[in-house]
């Protein structure tokens, strides 16, 4: 087995050596090959790690058989962020060990026990839609509009433009092309600029 060690210190003054001497001797009692990946001065409070996106490159490249960390709290910040990184794993084929909470996804009770964590992720996320669309309905019943506001665009704004193409006008204010499009077309006639009057020989 291709074993990938993953520890992490949150300040540069911790040393990561408890976790890697107990990992060490995990593998080493396991008969498994080790790759180390440690994230040192790294808060648990990101998502994106140095080592972390390298251990999930190298999990995604085949080149590991199973991940083992010291804690769950070492490998992901929240259950969220912990089941997203366990998911991709299971993805790729590769198995987890936990040793502090004697999780290992490399026997029977151990996927049982990820199946429990996957069953409390997908809860938490459903409850996340069932807020999200409460919130909405009670938007729309409080007459709220819903939505980024409506972009309206000046009159100055256009008669800046008005030498460019369209894509060229809208991508210079930073709206859409639909956008510019219904502002030029609500334009009233004496907003025109006078070369486009009708003296000027264009209509």
């Amino acid at each position: 087995m291709r074993a990938g060690i993953y520890a992490r210190v949150s300040t540069v003054e911790q040393e990561p050596d408890n976790q890697l001497h107990d990992l060490r001797r995990y593998v080493t009692a396991r008969g498994w090959d080790a790759t180390e990946y440690v994230d040192q001065g790294v808060s648990g409070a990101k998502d994106s790690r140095p080592a972390l996106n390298r251990l999930l490159a190298d999990a995604r490249r085949r080149k590991l058989d199973v991940v083992l960390c010291w804690r769950l709290d070492r490998l992901g910040r929240s259950l969220k962020h912990l089941i997203s990184v366990l998911e991709e794993l299971h993805s790729v084929g590769v198995a987890f060990v936990s040793l502090a909470e004697g999780i290992d996804a490399t026997t029977p009770a151990g996927r049982l026990q990820m199946h429990i964590l996957g069953a409390i992720a997908e809860f938490e996320r459903a409850r996340i839609v069932e807020r999200v669309r409460a919130g909405l309905e009670r938007a729309k019943r409080q007459g709220r509009r819903l939505g980024r506001p409506r972009r309206r665009v000046t009159e100055a704004e256009l008669r800046g433009v008005e030498d460019l193409s369209l894509r060229a006008a809208a991508r210079r204010l930073g709206v859409s092309r639909s956008v510019l499009h219904r502002a030029r077309l609500s334009r009233k006639p004496s907003d025109l600029s006078p070369r486009f009057g009708p003296d000027s020989g264009l209509i």
